[in-house]
């Protein structure tokens, strides 16, 4: 790299590298044909036109880190005062999304001017209040409860409730906030299915794939289970259950290679992992006398067949065979 190249790049935390703009890295002495060769050996990435960031913060990012670093370099070149909103505040406090696209740039107007779109950002027209914006990792965005309602004006219900319940979980909102929230924003457009959603939320849920779980129970009738029920046994060992219908003697663990690989105890392989959960399994039925239903990712793809196994074993002849 020439010796006229800007320095201090990239930060520990690739989100927080510089951006640089084309005319500020021909300032420093490199031509259009520098640029584009530093760019084909990977030194710089052109995050979008007439933006850069170093190839080596791009490289060790995270999906959602590039889109908060394609956010930065999004606010740098806008001709008006915005803040960092919706998917893309989410991805700012870290939220855990499920199959979200990540391509688009959502801001939202301080002026209160009419937003509007172009190639790769949308400029979202809504009130902004003093107390709704916070600065996170040097940007201006929306705070955790505005950003929850937010995403569940442009998003369907199952994808909103992935993410309100993980602000939830994280304790960066609270239902009350969320509700007062819901009133101020009550006429603007998704409002109903922002209430829809609030109705379905759970932050005790730990996970995606249990958030998914949850909006499939309520999507195919089942009864609402109850998140993170405690078995405790004789000694006072406390079992926390992924979900439980315990009028039916029925519990739910939702299986994914994660959930194994999060609990691994020191030198355990993830079969390991599988056959303490099936032991512990037993202990619980033992405990309880329930019945044990499993269910993966795979399953949650199929909702309605997922629905009707479910269905079958919380069925009164089952629980009479039991």
């Amino acid at each position: 790299m020439t010796t006229t190249q800007p320095k201090a790049w990239p930060a520990d935390d690739p989100r927080l590298s510089r951006i640089w703009l084309r005319k500020e890295l021909i300032a420093s002495g490199l031509s259009d044909r520098s640029i584009a060769t530093m760019v084909a050996t990977g030194e710089l990435h052109r995050v979008r036109y007439g933006s850069y960031v170093s190839g080596t913060a791009w490289a060790q990012a995270a999906e959602t880190q590039r889109h908060s670093i394609l956010a930065r370099a999004v606010v740098r070149r806008a001709n008006a005062e915005v803040v960092v909103s919706h998917i893309s505040a989410a991805a700012e406090w870290e939220v855990a999304l499920w199959d979200v696209a990540l391509d688009v740039v959502h801001l939202t107007r301080i002026d209160q001017e009419a937003g509007r779109r172009e190639a790769g950002v949308i400029q979202h027209l809504g009130k902004l209040r003093d107390e709704d914006v916070l600065v996170r990792n040097g940007i201006a965005v929306t705070n955790p409860t505005r950003t929850a309602l937010d995403c569940a004006c442009v998003l369907d219900v199952e994808r909103a409730l992935v993410v309100i319940s993980d602000l939830l979980h994280r304790g960066l909102t609270t239902i009350d906030k969320l509700r007062a929230m819901e009133e101020f924003m009550s006429q603007w457009p998704g409002s109903l299915r922002v209430r829809l959603v609030l109705g379905l939320v759970d932050a005790l849920c730990e996970s995606v794939g249990e958030r998914r779980f949850l909006y499939l129970a309520w999507k195919q009738g089942l009864p609402r289970p109850e998140a993170q029920h405690e078995v405790i046994d004789e000694t006072g060992h406390r079992y926390r259950l992924d979900f439980a219908w315990p009028e039916h003697k029925v519990w739910l663990e939702f299986d994914g290679r994660v959930k194994y690989e999060k609990y691994l105890k020191e030198g355990e392989s993830v079969t390991d992992a599988v056959l303490r959960e099936k032991r512990r399994e037993e202990e619980i039925a033992r405990l309880t006398g329930w019945r044990c239903i499993r269910i993966t990712w795979a399953d949650l793809a199929h909702p309605e067949r997922t629905a009707g196994k479910i269905r079958a074993l919380l069925s009164p002849a089952q629980r009479v065979a039991g």
